[in-house]
């Protein structure tokens, strides 16, 4: 059950109106790495989630994303109330209405079709999907997953801090920013909390392969590092030489019954290309010259 309390979370002070930057605000909106986005994932972790204190955790944090997503709509809706009014009771003339609707970006979406509102888009028009939920069910998967969203939706707002000289939107995209470092924080202590927590799921890898670095990319900017060097590491510079990894002949093989493979070399046979023919196609035909051009007059 949710109520509602009816102050924000962070209080929102637009200076001015300007239907450009609400369309970029809108990215946190109904964006990927937006404050909807973050809610529904969260929130539909915690249903599935059978520890108490991680289910709890995802409760209270999807239901903060829910108070964000009102601040970044109220941010969205103050800058468009200029709009808002002036499109509503038409007191502009129409050249002048037109500007004030299609100063750029998606603002005159917002004005026509939202009448000035925070329609669930990003900053392109593009509407908000389930598809951005990435939840697989996993713990030790999903609070990864979550550590990086959190990450996204922080270098957004350092983006969008970075676009408005607005001392207000400034101050709150800040503490929206902010409390996505103190989601990174909860959720990185709760997959560390998780003994073991890696890999992911139950099954073990296959211990000759789980440290080994293939080093399919070679040239003269090769680099090494602790991401492939070390004594945790083997590492494959020789690619070529190495593959296939199992030792087999790297050739894909199924086992067919008497009738399938009957069948299948029939088939083989039916549709067999003649590899010595050179037959006419339209694209010579259409070629300079026509067909006769592909012959000399010697021939």
């Amino acid at each position: 059950m949710f109520t509602h309390n009816k102050k924000l979370q962070y209080t929102v002070r637009v200076s001015e109106p300007n239907p450009v930057l609400a369309s970029l605000m809108l990215e946190q909106f109904g964006g990927p790495q937006g404050e909807l986005a973050a809610a529904m994932r969260y929130f539909t972790q915690a249903i599935a989630e059978d520890d108490p204190g991680r289910r709890d955790m995802l409760f209270d944090i999807a239901t903060e994303e829910l108070s964000h997503l009102e601040i970044i709509g109220s941010i969205v809706s103050m800058l468009n109330k200029g709009a808002k009014g002036q499109l509503a009771e038409a007191t502009q003339s129409e050249a002048e209405l037109y500007r004030s609707v299609t100063q750029g970006a998606d603002s005159h979406t917002q004005a026509i079709l939202y009448g000035g509102g925070a329609g669930l888009t990003n900053s392109s028009g593009v509407p908000w999907t389930a598809a951005y939920i990435d939840t697989i069910g996993e713990p030790t998967a999903d609070l990864r997953s979550n550590i990086a969203a959190e990450a996204r939706a922080k270098i957004v707002y350092e983006r969008l801090i970075n676009v408005t000289d607005d001392a207000g939107i400034k101050e709150a995209l800040g503490f929206l920013m902010t409390r996505e470092i103190a989601h990174q924080i909860s959720f990185e202590k709760a997959l560390y909390a998780i003994q073991p927590n890696f890999p992911p799921g139950k099954m073990p890898g296959m211990p000759q392969f789980s440290h080994l670095y293939v080093n399919t990319s070679q040239g003269p900017t090769d680099h090494k590092g602790p991401w492939n060097t070390g004594e945790n590491w083997q590492r494959m510079d020789d690619v070529l030489g190495g593959i296939p990894l199992d030792g087999g002949d790297g050739a894909a093989s199924v086992h067919l019954g008497s009738s399938q493979s009957e069948d299948l070399a029939n088939f083989a046979a039916r549709t067999q290309s003649n590899p010595g023919s050179d037959p006419v196609t339209g694209a010579d035909l259409g070629s300079s010259g026509g067909a006769e051009a592909r012959h000399s007059p010697a021939e």
